[in-house]
């Protein structure tokens, strides 16, 4: 099977949602209930990836620490400098480091703008199977 680049994979997905670091916690998760999504990408005003802001950020940060989301700043809640992956890059690698890095949403930037984002759930379950078959490999020869 051939490795499908991301930007075949993203292709619904080319424009994400994205917010200034300066939007609030409140304002992300109106943005992911509204667009049914996981994450917002926070930007700057050139479209430079400041760091991602996801639904596990909104419990594990914000409800943990019981901050107020209409006060409390994306600039102060998100992942800064996640990892990203370039548009050309492969579904495999791409979840290889999204299983290795324990996330499910992955931005691609290219000539450092952001061009989308893909999530666990995009990929074809015969990339899931290829990497679980690949995961598998690696465990016999330890």
């Amino acid at each position: 099977m051939r490795d499908r680049p991301l930007e075949d994979v993203v292709l619904h997905r080319r424009n994400p949602v994205t917010l200034g670091p300066d939007a609030t916690v409140q304002d992300a998760c109106r943005a992911m209930r509204a667009n049914r999504i996981g994450c917002v990408l926070v930007t700057d005003p050139a479209g430079k990836l400041l760091g991602i802001f996801t639904g596990r950020d909104a419990i594990c940060r914000i409800g943990a620490e019981c901050l107020p989301p209409a006060e409390t700043q994306l600039a102060d809640a998100m992942t800064r400098d996640p990892v990203t992956l370039a548009p050309g890059a492969g579904a495999i690698q791409a979840l290889r480091l999204m299983q290795d890095g324990g996330f499910r949403h992955l931005p691609l930037v290219q000539d450092g703008v952001l061009v989308g984002v893909v999530s666990r759930g995009d990929f074809r379950a015969v990339e899931h199977a290829r990497l679980n078959e690949e995961n598998g490999y690696w465990e016999m020869l330890r």
